[in-house]
């Protein structure tokens, strides 16, 4: 899949099935968190955070994060 920009990943992490003898008739899901683009950091919450901050005025152009 290819996005237009990295905000674009946030909230998509891929999903793998896990198959193995012991899952039985389960159906069991990995998220692949390292494929999320700041790795294990919660990406919907920060994303939440900086758009909150960008809205009240709080974060601008001239601040870094």
């Amino acid at each position: 899949m290819t996005y237009a920009s990295i905000i674009d990943m946030i909230g998509c992490t891929p999903l793998v099935e896990f198959k193995t003898p012991e899952s039985g008739d389960a159906r069991v899901f990995v998220k692949l968190e390292s494929m999320n683009p700041t790795g294990s950091i919660k990406d919907r919450a920060a994303i939440a955070n900086i758009m909150a901050a960008v809205e009240s005025g709080e974060l601008t152009k001239e601040k870094t994060i």
